[in-house]
């Protein structure tokens, strides 16, 4: 059964390919960045609030990430539910870039 790394959820009996996805932890050095697997859920809020240069730079390992000040809140909420859908927003920090 698949466990998210960051949230640390155990993701079972969904059918949905993508429920699952590998997030490169050093974007835009795909060919040689260590990988984390990780919900639909925390990939895309890991993508909405940092920039490509954020994660490489400072959040290359899921440890850093789940320390990261700006996904305290969200870790500590997605923990309590089994979506594997959420609305996720762009910040105003990431869209600025």
């Amino acid at each position: 059964m698949p466990t998210c790394e960051l949230c640390r959820r155990r993701i079972q009996g969904v059918r949905d390919p993508q429920a699952i996805q590998t997030h490169h932890l050093r974007p835009e050095e795909r060919k040689t960045s260590p990988t984390a697997t990780l919900c639909r859920p925390c990939h895309d809020q890991v993508h909405a609030l940092f920039t490509n240069e954020e994660l490489r730079e400072s959040f290359d390992t899921v440890a850093a990430l789940r320390e990261a000040d700006r996904l305290q809140d969200y870790i500590a909420w997605i923990r309590t539910t089994d979506k594997l859908r959420i609305e996720t927003r762009t910040s105003d920090h990431v869209r600025g870039r």
